[in-house]
């Protein structure tokens, strides 16, 4: 039985999906409607930081950029945990995308906001109505609805196989298969 897409989703590539965007992947589904779907990449890091791209006090906050996905790579997003930004979309319980850029930015100046509930992306990853679901039917990607309230607290590095590893079963042993068969 398929699992429903819906905003919160994680997507979670398969082992060998060959294409360096997405290769190893842990997608979080910003927004999932008729129009089609938007999302971020979390475990893709930039070698950007973010006191390059806009006016902060980097002694106070200044931490790397992730790419969000191949899409407006010149676009800045943002997912957090600050209940009260204004023009914010929750997209699970204690999860934001985005809101007032201006008020996010004179915050983290004043030393509001932590790292810890803030990160930052380059980019995003989009798929026209219907793509994604012809995608997860083929398998590309597997899907997580329970873990989108731990994402801020997993290492980006290991994010792609801690996450099958807690989905158990034969997820588990996706999470163990070496990133090229051929060395094995």
């Amino acid at each position: 039985m398929a699992k429903e897409i819906q905003n919160g989703s994680i997507l979670i590539s398969e082992p060998f999906l060959g294409d360096p965007n997405f290769e190893r992947s842990v997608v979080l589904v910003c927004q999932h409607d008729k129009e089609g779907t938007v999302g971020l990449v979390l475990n893709k890091l930039s070698s950007i930081n973010l006191s390059e791209v806009i006016e902060i006090n980097e002694e106070i906050f200044d931490i790397t950029l992730a790419v969000g996905g191949p899409m407006q790579p010149n676009t800045l997003h943002y997912i957090h945990k600050i209940l009260d930004l204004p023009e914010a979309k929750q997209i699970a319980p204690e999860l934001f995308w985005g809101g007032d850029f201006e008020e996010l930015t004179r915050r983290i100046n004043l030393g509001l906001i932590s790292q810890e509930q803030i990160r930052f992306f380059v980019g995003y990853s989009g798929w026209s109505p219907h793509q994604l679901q012809e995608e997860i039917d083929k398998n590309v990607w597997f899907i997580n609805n329970k873990a989108v309230n731990k994402l801020l607290n997993l290492n980006i590095d290991s994010l792609w196989r801690d996450i099958l590893k807690q989905m158990g079963g034969k997820y588990k042993m996706y999470a163990n298969y070496p990133a090229d068969p051929n060395l094995n």
